[in-house]
């Protein structure tokens, strides 16, 4: 019997790149255009969700469905203006995509940006073969820390809840990983350890884990 496949779910903005400020200045920018503004605090509090969450959070029903639509769109357009020659994958993430591959991992991005965004952070890395999948939580009804994405990044991958591994630095993608019964490793390039402390393992940079990280959360299961 073959081993159950085991998977790594990896959120893309703050744990591939580091890319929050990227984000906001797009958000202050579009924002802007309409007489609206986000604050540091209300981004950090939102980071990690989809545009349109996002919207609902901050600005309940006062912006009509037809204009945050417009201004989740226009935002994105900003954004990968803004992003092009900006962002590098972060210490460790491009080792720890070659050792898991090697070690017959299964991985795939499960972002809630939007696919065109997913598109052209690969694109600056050069990534793309690194990944079995690609997911986008952009258009789902609810975002993380609801556990939709995550559940479908690990079906497409074939491996049960259990046997997967999240890579997160969001509060809500924490969470997110554990009402979908996975494993979560946490970065904290977006904000401090206790925000994170959910976890399973909470590090400052991705080349900080130890060896066998990932295969202490899901140890090879062969019978």
């Amino acid at each position: 019997m073959t081993d159950t496949p085991r998977a790594v779910l990896w959120d893309m903005d703050g744990v591939l790149v580091l890319n929050g400020d990227v984000h906001y200045d797009a958000w202050s920018q579009t924002l802007a255009e309409y007489g609206l503004s986000m604050s540091r605090e209300q981004f950090a509090a939102t980071f990690g969700m989809n545009n349109h969450n996002i919207l609902r959070r901050l600005y309940g029903g006062r912006l009509p469905p037809a204009q945050a639509n417009e201004i989740a769109v226009r935002k994105e357009v900003a954004y990968r203006r803004l992003v092009q020659g900006r962002v590098q994958a972060l210490p460790g993430v491009l080792r720890w995509l070659a050792e898991l591959a090697a070690a017959g991992w299964r991985q795939a991005v499960a972002s809630s940006g939007p696919m065109a965004n997913i598109a052209a952070i690969l694109a600056e890395l050069g990534a793309w073969d690194s990944f079995d999948a690609i997911l986008s939580g952009a258009h789902l009804p609810q975002s993380k820390p609801d556990p939709a994405l995550f559940v479908r990044a690990a079906a497409a991958l074939g491996a049960p809840p259990a046997r997967a591994v999240v890579v997160e630095d969001a509060p809500v993608g924490v969470e997110a990983a554990r009402r979908a019964g996975m494993r979560c490793i946490a970065v904290t390039s977006t904000v401090g350890a206790d925000a994170l402390r959910a976890a399973d393992l909470v590090v400052d940079r991705l080349d900080h884990l130890p060896p066998d990280a990932f295969a202490r959360l899901v140890p090879e299961n062969r019978g």
